[in-house]
């Protein structure tokens, strides 16, 4: 059984704090014993501010307990605090669950990874440089198709916020770009990769992607708080605290909380709490979604030294270096107003973080990384 408590922010003083960070410890006889400190709450606390307002998390453990964490605003009109396991969007952590159904339909016979996504969506891949035929659906999940990220070619998000942009017009926009390198010769983070994916489900199943991801993953777990938006849907369910944005580096957060998602589709529409998060990776790892062959193919990386703080991909799935030593698997994700960072560990311990902006700092984005990593390992 799980049960779920609430840490909020707790208050130290400066001096507390650096004594706190510094390990000292004053006499016995001194003062009476202060309340041991939170290391999540801490990670928490230590990375909200100017350039990220609110944090929320869930961190699972083996045991099944549930805990719950906000720090920061999560309203700065009100200056209200996130609400807790507050819904957020949680981006590209969706190629997960889009992969977990792929493997799925290659566990029913149905897909073949190393089949070129030319045997599925046929003469719809070609491009500069760019030839279905040459290009495996594992390239696909894996991220070594060559095929140009189109999301690097939308230059203002500002301006299609409320903008809904069909599958085929965002790869479109991709397929008029060259290809970055031969299928399988390198790897590159491709956003372009997922909607491609999102359409042989389709093909395949002859149903929406949305549906399949909910019909096979979402109902049979129970994750009453996870849903892919529906057409026109620029709202998210409450509770959740508001997102925010730069319109540029150094410019002022505005608030981002409604947009039409359509942009990111199989590639990063989902919406969801922390805390189903950690149910759905964790349910993963313990092979309730995918049989053991296709479980084993997700979990086999690609090691390549430009893929950033050390991880290594597998199919939707990537490998995280913990610093308490081993590693868990995770995604994460990031949209306009929100950043997810998410995983879990092979034995049964989960974590997601959440914050309501994007970093503009590569110091920002580290402290969310560190907060992820202390609630797996310090928790």
């Amino acid at each position: 059984m799980s049960t779920t408590r609430t840490r909020r922010r707790a208050l130290l003083g400066t001096a507390v704090a650096a004594v706190i960070a510094l390990g000292a410890a004053a006499p016995a006889a001194a003062a009476e014993p202060a309340e041991t400190a939170d290391p999540v709450q801490e990670s928490l606390d230590a990375l909200v501010g100017k350039e990220l307002p609110g944090a929320w998390a869930s961190v699972l453990d083996a045991d099944g307990e549930s805990r719950d964490y906000v720090a920061g605003v999560g309203d700065r009109k009100t200056g209200a605090e996130p609400p807790v396991n507050g819904y957020g969007r949680i981006g590209s952590a969706t190629k997960t669950y889009v992969a977990t159904v792929v493997l799925q339909l290659v566990g029913e016979g149905k897909v073949d990874l190393d089949a070129p996504i030319e045997d599925y969506l046929p003469k719809l891949v070609r491009g500069k440089g760019i030839d279905g035929r040459k290009i495996t659906v594992r390239q696909l999940l894996q991220h070594t198709s060559g095929l140009p990220n189109y999301t690097g070619f939308i230059t203002d998000y500002f301006e299609i916020r409320h903008t809904y942009m069909d599958p085929r017009q965002v790869l479109d926009l991709a397929l008029s770009h060259k290809a970055s390198f031969a299928p399988g010769t390198k790897w590159e983070y491709s956003n372009t990769n997922y909607i491609l994916l999102g359409l042989l489900v389709q093909k395949v199943t002859g149903r929406p992607i949305g549906e399949q991801v909910t019909d096979r993953i979402i109902k049979p777990l129970g994750l009453k708080d996870t849903y892919w938006p529906g057409i026109g849907e620029q709202g998210i369910r409450s509770p959740h605290p508001e997102g925010y944005a730069y319109r540029k580096p150094g410019a002022p957060l505005v608030e981002f909380t409604e947009m039409d998602p359509s942009w990111g589709w199989a590639a990063g529409q989902m919406i969801a709490t922390p805390s189903d998060v950690n149910r759905f990776y964790r349910a993963l790892l313990d092979g309730k979604l995918l049989k053991p062959a296709q479980l084993a193919e997700m979990r086999r990386t690609v090691k390549d030294e430009s893929i950033p703080f050390g991880w290594q991909f597998g199919l939707g799935l990537v490998k995280i270096k913990l610093s308490c030593g081993g590693h868990a698997w995770g995604h994460g994700g990031d949209i306009d107003g929100y950043e997810t960072r998410d995983a879990a560990t092979d034995d049964g311990r989960a974590a997601t973080v959440m914050v309501n902006a994007l970093p503009s700092t590569e110091a920002g984005a580290v402290k969310v990384n560190q907060a992820l990593d202390t609630a797996l390992c310090r928790s």
